[in-house]
This record gives structure tokens, C-alpha cells and sequence, in this order.
């Protein structure tokens, strides 16, 4: 880290990550209420496969849901997992969730069935697990093993679940992506263990 860096404590980081997770959320959930207001115009941000011009919504697909029971899954997980994320640094946070909805919404883009649309913070929510689960063993740290192992048993059998191409009202292809990208993000921005 360059001496122009600010140094936060850890109780900053917490605080700067629970405020921007807390505003993630509180986002998703002011776009339902204007997408049901507006007569779901929103849902239009979704992905419809292979049209070349659905490739602008692949961004914003991750920002728009089919319902609030719908933003209401993906509220909690994306809440907590951010944070978790979040906690080793906004600007690598940044990147990390940048890599993930892009390569998620290209991947939803190329493989999802023809005629759908997809939308959804649930690919971001299963990259950040991926990227949880991976990060410590990829960094050889002792905490982030725990916390992958502990976000492992907590949401495992969600995750699975999500992944089975026997739930036909979900996009498990989106599933499936966001969960590499996590894996992949835990690769491309690990931090490195300084050496004396």
C-alpha cells in the first residue's frame, strides 16, 4: 500500500462496508417499488439472450427483480456476503462485484434459454459466495478460511439448490456463472502475503 492511501481501521472498513451494502439494498428495493409503480417498466432491463441489443442490460439486469419476493431472497444474502466482501476494501469490493455482474450477465447473454429474461442480484449473490468460499484457501489465511467455511455451512444448501437445472422458474445458467466469476475473482484479486 503507496503512503498516499488512507489507512483504515477496522472499525472504518465496517462501518464504510455496512453503509454500502445497507444502500445496495435499500437501491434494489426503491427500483421494485418504482418497476411496480411504473407497471414493471424495469423488467425490461433484464437479459434476453443473444440479441445484440440486450448486451446494455447486462449491467443493469443485476439491479432490476420479477417482484418483491424477489428482491426479498436475494435482500439478506447480498447483505451480509457484501459485507463480508466489502470488509477487505471498497475499491477491491468494487472490482470484485464488477467482474462477477459482467461476466454473469455476458454468460446469461450466450447460454440462457431463448425467449427468457433474466434478472436479479442472484448471480452477484452467488459470485460473492464463490468468492467467499475461495478466497481464503487461494490467500493461505487462516480468517478467511473460517469465514468461508462458516459462509459455506450457512448458505451450501441454498447455493446447491440454486444450482439444479430442475428449478425451471430460475436462472441456474446465472447461478452457475456467478458462482466461477466469485471463484475466478478470488484468483485474479488475491491479496498477497508480504514476505520480510
Amino acid at each position: 500500500m503507496s503512503s498516499t492511501e488512507p489507512q483504515w481501521s477496522q472499525a472504518d472498513r465496517a462501518k464504510a462496508a455496512a453503509k454500502l451494502m445497507a444502500g445496495w439494498v435499500a437501491l434494489l428495493w426503491l427500483l421494485e417499488v418504482i418497476d411496480v409503480t411504473t407497471g414493471h417498466a424495469l423488467d425490461d432491463f433484464g437479459i434476453v439472450p443473444r440479441r445484440a441489443s440486450e448486451l446494455v442490460d447486462v449491467v443493469p439486469a443485476a439491479f432490476v427483480h420479477f417482484g418483491f419476493a424477489h428482491v426479498a431472497s436475494n435482500s439478506v444474502p447480498l447483505l451480509v456476503l457484501g459485507f463480508l466482501a466489502a470488509l477487505g476494501g471498497l475499491r477491491r469490493f468494487a472490482a470484485i462485484c464488477a467482474l462477477i455482474t459482467v461476466a454473469d450477465g455476458l454468460g446469461v447473454w450466450l447460454v440462457s434459454p431463448a425467449h427468457t429474461n433474466t434478472a436479479g442480484a442472484s448471480g452477484l449473490v452467488f459470485g460473492l459466495f464463490g468468492f467467499l468460499v475461495a478466497t481464503g484457501i487461494v490467500e493461505r489465511r487462516p480468517l478467511g478460511i473460517l469465514v468461508g467455511l462458516l459462509v459455506a455451512a450457512i448458505w451450501g444448501g441454498s447455493i446447491l439448490l440454486g444450482l439444479s437445472p430442475a428449478q425451471t422458474h430460475i436462472s441456474w445458467q446465472g447461478h452457475l456463472i456467478g458462482l466461477a466469476a466469485g471463484v475466478a475473482a478470488a484468483f485474479l484479486f488475491r491479496r498477497r502475503t508480504a514476505t520480510p
